[in-house]
């Protein structure tokens, strides 16, 4: 019998700064916080955060987390993508905002546009055009 997933429930992040990661995160790709805590017995902050009010991602600080590589090609989590309606905008948007933006690509399967940044600490994260 095949599991019956609904959908991902969010994914989870391990920055190594988190105020810098926490005002990326909310003020440059404006994700809404639902809560923040602070968990004195891990020295950790632990962030949940919505994108159009669907609670998606959770963003941890640690003392000294283990580095581990991120570029998209490395094993592991390859990326995080998010869909957007207009791509330019996007770009203008987050280029406003000194973020360092790749050139667009087109997805050679679905004749769809898309680019790449990289979060605080390396992350590629994806803009995908609907």
């Amino acid at each position: 019998m095949a599991l019956k997933l609904n959908a991902i429930h969010h994914v989870a992040i391990i920055c190594t700064n988190y105020d810098v990661s926490k005002q990326f995160y909310t003020d440059v790709l404006g994700l809404q916080i639902i809560r923040e805590v602070y968990r004195i017995e891990r020295d950790s902050y632990k962030l949940d955060l919505a994108l159009n009010n669907r609670y998606v991602l959770e963003l941890f600080s640690f003392p000294n987390p283990a580095q581990r590589p991120s570029r998209p090609e490395a094993a592991g989590l390859r990326h995080l993508a998010f869909e957007v309606e207009n791509l330019d905008e996007v770009v203008v948007e987050l280029e406003r905002n000194g973020v360092t933006v790749e050139s667009i690509r087109m997805d050679e399967f679905t004749g769809k546009r898309f680019t790449f940044i990289a979060d605080p600490d390396g992350l590629p994260l994806e803009f995908y055009e609907k």
